[in-house]
């Protein structure tokens, strides 16, 4: 019986993990709406931690980090996935069991802004230029408009999660 569950948690895996690369390919081919893309393939590897647990949601990631980087002629949408929206299910899953609601919201902001600080770091010229100049010379306004958006985010990807529980989680199992 339990080698069953993991054949079936790899095959979960995988196609969660196919349909994240399909769209973060995608993302690389689409002009427009590129971040929401590649915040909808994280989706995927939240529905690998909902159905079994965070080591899926983490084995989910790394396969499709490393073969976006491998295939995805689109290196910023690869780094967005690889670096925040990829692996951020596995932080709010292991943040969100805290006692304090307080020591979530910290977890979870501690690790977004070292998240964009790898890409800031990484991607510099790229974002700087597509930045408005006051951003561009004012770095902590990016920080403080960024936290915004992801506490705004952070909420959304809550309710998508549970409406996922409510009317596919029970479906898929």
């Amino acid at each position: 019986m339990k080698r069953k569950n993991a054949a079936l948690q790899v095959a979960h895996s995988a196609i969660l993990s196919a349909l994240a690369l399909i769209l973060i390919y995608l993302s690389s081919l689409i002009p427009m709406g590129r971040l929401g893309i590649v915040a909808a393939a994280g989706l995927l590897p939240a529905a690998a931690v909902i159905a079994f647990d965070w080591k899926a949601g983490i084995l989910s990631w790394a396969v499709v980090s490393v073969l976006a980087f491998l295939l995805v002629p689109d290196k910023f949408c690869v780094l967005l996935f690889a670096v925040l929206f990829g692996v951020y299910p596995v932080v709010k899953s292991l943040s969100e069991n805290r006692k304090h609601q307080w020591q979530a919201y910290l977890l979870k902001l501690a690790f977004f802004n070292a998240a964009l600080t790898v890409i800031y770091q990484v991607m510099e010229g790229a974002l700087l230029a597509n930045l408005p100049e006051i951003l561009g010379q004012a770095w902590w306004l990016v920080y403080l408009a960024g936290n915004i958006v992801f506490l705004i985010y952070d909420y959304g990807f809550s309710r998508l999660i549970g409406l996922y529980i409510a009317r596919i989680q029970r479906t898929v199992s």
